[in-house]
């Protein structure tokens, strides 16, 4: 369940992705079957047209919801159908680093008082779905603090494998950061492991780099909303 694309209706935007004509992949994008939902919450102010990844993930995973805003009572309103928060995880925000946790693991599970589960395997077998902030690191934290019922939600970090591929095209304020896409990939991928899900999704992130980087003209930004 996608929201309404921003720009949709204008001539520039695709009203499936929001893109510019010149950096739509939708003929390229194929729905993918995913056990484990997927759901986006956008901050208003991070509706980058050009080069956001939210909506481009969403369109990729065919139990995916996108919503923009900043405050939803509980799980099952934002996502908009019956939900147990205790059966979903959300993608955490601290400042502890998945290898210093758990060395050697990509993905790890932390317990309430931020050590990593003991059984981290099983942990993540009975995860359900998954929350992703997507904004900016100030951005997101506002959506932490706004929506309280994410407390109730397992907690997972990433160990990213590589830097994110967007370079020098925007600047991240930590090393591991990654685009919205990229951290999907890497979680809904190593969970359910299905490694051409998250080939197919960074595949498309590269496209997406690869059309900005040829059509933008130097000097110019990426534009935003």
């Amino acid at each position: 369940m996608l929201q309404d694309a921003p720009g949709a209706g204008t001539s520039e935007a695709c009203p499936r992705c929001g893109k510019p004509d010149t950096l739509c992949l939708c003929d390229s994008i194929v729905p993918l079957d995913n056990r484990v939902a997927l759901l986006i919450l956008q901050h208003p102010q991070e509706q980058d047209v050009e080069l956001g990844t939210a909506r481009l993930t969403a369109l990729h995973l065919k139990d995916a919801t996108l919503k923009i805003g900043l405050s939803w009572p509980s799980l099952t309103k934002a996502l908009g159908r019956p939900a147990d928060p205790r059966r979903w995880a959300v993608l955490y925000l601290g400042s502890a680093s998945a290898a210093a946790l758990a060395p050697g693991r990509d993905v790890v599970v932390l317990d309430r008082k931020g050590a990593a589960e003991r059984d981290q395997e099983g942990v993540l077998g009975e995860i359900e779905g998954i929350v992703v902030l997507d904004g900016t690191w100030s951005q997101a934290k506002a959506l932490w603090w706004r929506n309280p019922w994410l407390l109730k939600c397992r907690r997972v970090v990433l160990g990213a494998r590589r830097p994110s591929r967007y370079g020098a095209l925007r600047r991240e304020p930590r090393r591991d950061g990654l685009a919205t896409i990229e951290a999907v990939a890497q979680l809904i991928g190593r969970i359910e492991g299905r490694p051409e899900l998250t080939a197919a999704l960074e595949a498309s992130f590269t496209r997406l780099l690869e059309r900005y980087r040829a059509t933008r003209r130097p000097g110019r930004p990426a534009r935003r909303r």
